[in-house]
């Protein structure tokens, strides 16, 4: 473990209460003993299971075996979250809790609020009363979307602000002025939460649009065994989002639709549904370390928040510019294989649910960036290449697709605390600059690759393909079918 004195970024002057003691929030806490002034006996983790309670009792930090509920929550967090002095701190890494209702009650109270996800409250994922429509992200976005429209500025409340969706929203901007240097542009960076500019600026690069592009290298010590879903990070948050229909941010230079294709009629219109689940629909992408490969085209907020904050419209409101936006995830061997066994038994899941630690994993690297396609030097990545060996130097309690969610997190109640009256923000209106200095020394290496690879490179083969050759970057081409 680093022996260095870690900076202090920030105080908290209330209590904190970090819903959710699983995989993140294990590995969030050491980052918040880190980094943050804060009164201890002051600090709450609430969770219905107590498997890690020792790590709690060691600390002297409070733990609730209790689950955060719909019937319970505002009984439950309020005495704690406004106990004595000062502005308190709700860090949510949960499944199965409603954030929105978290939002709303911590900004009643004048708590600074974050999360990584927007989580629905039990159930929602597998409801079938639901239309498809009704349990995808974009639907879910909306309803924090409209709360700000409600009830702007106030108390800050950051939405989605994990690995991804979050970090990467910064890495999209970092990209861009890369991207605009290299083609010769002259211009100005926008300030951080100018939509516009921002907009302008990638129109006028050229970009068409952007994969979350990822490559989890991570190994075991030992092969998996059959009916058990192994993964390196939640496999219930993985799983939930996995039969969530697939999602994208929809562009403007987009030809072609698949059948199985659905657009929202309420809302920003920024992106489409799949009508079959994301952890079961495949895409091609491109990560330095195997250059292209096969990702799962999984539905993400990021997905639609960049494709929204990048859209320019013209003075009658009239959209003239967005990119396409989709996650595109290679996860590590051994989900790949657990995901092989779920769709396999249509949709069944393993009756055994298992997060990879640092312990059990011998190497490997998640390698997780952002790839911006279509302009005039074809296509770059830029991200994070952190490895299993990195790792367990920076932080403990911790794999390497860990470490980019929590600090993540943790740069995101800095920016919270330096910001507290922001109201309702997701990563793309954080300043992208505080947030990676102050994540950086927590990602490995951080670097840009230019590529000429395109999804109609090798292509066609030995088949005959359904292809757009005049135009490489069309989701046509990506789209495995």
């Amino acid at each position: 473990m680093a022996k260095e004195n870690h900076p202090i970024h920030a105080k908290i002057t209330g209590p904190v209460v970090m819903i959710g003691f699983g995989s993140i929030g294990k590995g969030t806490l050491p980052l918040i003993e880190r980094h943050f002034d804060y009164d201890k006996s002051r600090f709450t983790v609430i969770d219905p299971n107590d498997a890690d309670k020792q790590m709690l009792d060691e600390r002297g930090i409070r733990f609730v075996n209790e689950a955060v509920t719909r019937k319970n929550y505002e009984e439950l967090l309020t005495p704690l979250l406004t106990e004595g002095e000062g502005q308190g701190f709700c860090v949510n890494l949960s499944v199965d809790t409603g954030s929105l209702d978290l939002i709303k009650l911590c900004r009643k109270l004048g708590v600074l609020y974050i999360d990584t996800v927007v989580e629905p409250w039990l159930g929602f994922y597998f409801d079938e009363s639901l239309s498809n429509a009704d349990r995808t992200n974009y639907a879910l976005r909306e309803t924090v979307r409209k709360e700000k429209r409600k009830n702007p500025g106030g108390t800050t409340a950051v939405s989605c602000c994990g690995a991804n969706p979050g970090m990467v929203s910064w890495f999209v901007k970092q990209a861009l002025v890369d991207v605009a240097t290299k083609v010769g542009l002259e211009f100005t960076e926008p300030t951080f939460d100018d939509r516009e500019g921002w907009a302008k600026l990638m129109k006028k690069a050229g970009v068409k649009g952007i994969h979350i592009a990822e490559r989890d290298t991570q190994r075991t010590k030992n092969p998996k065994p059959m009916n058990v879903f192994w993964n390196t990070w939640s496999v219930e948050g993985f799983l939930s989002e996995g039969v969530q229909p697939s999602e994208l941010g929809w562009g403007t230079h987009e030809k072609w639709m698949p059948k199985n294709a659905r657009t929202h009629k309420k809302g920003n219109q920024a992106a489409i549904y799949l009508e079959q689940p994301g952890g079961n629909t495949r895409v091609r992408t491109w990560c330095p370390t195997p250059g292209a490969q096969y990702g799962f085209l999984v539905t993400h907020n990021e997905s639609i928040s960049i494709a929204d904050f990048f859209t320019h419209r013209n003075k009658d409101d009239e959209v003239t510019y967005r990119p396409t936006c989709h996650y595109a995830y290679h996860p590590c061997n051994d989900a790949v294989l657990s995901l092989h066994e779920v769709f396999g038994a249509a949709g069944k899941f393993q009756p055994v649910h298992h997060v990879l630690d640092e312990n059990e994993l011998v190497d490997g690297v998640d390698e997780l960036g952002v790839l911006l396609y279509g302009h005039d030097a074809n296509a770059y990545w830029y991200g994070s290449q952190l490895s299993l060996e990195e790792t367990r130097k920076l932080a403990p309690y911790q794999n390497a697709t860990g470490l980019q969610v929590t600090s993540a997190v943790m740069a995101g109640m800095v920016w919270a605390l330096e910001n507290p009256e922001a109201g309702i923000v997701e990563s793309d209106e954080m300043d992208y600059k505080r947030c990676l200095e102050v994540q950086s020394p927590y990602l490995g290496p951080v670097k840009g690759y230019y590529t000429d690879w395109t999804p109609l490179t090798d292509r066609p083969g030995l088949f005959p393909e359904d292809l757009d050759e005049k135009d490489p970057w069309q989701f046509r081409n990506i789209l495995v079918r």
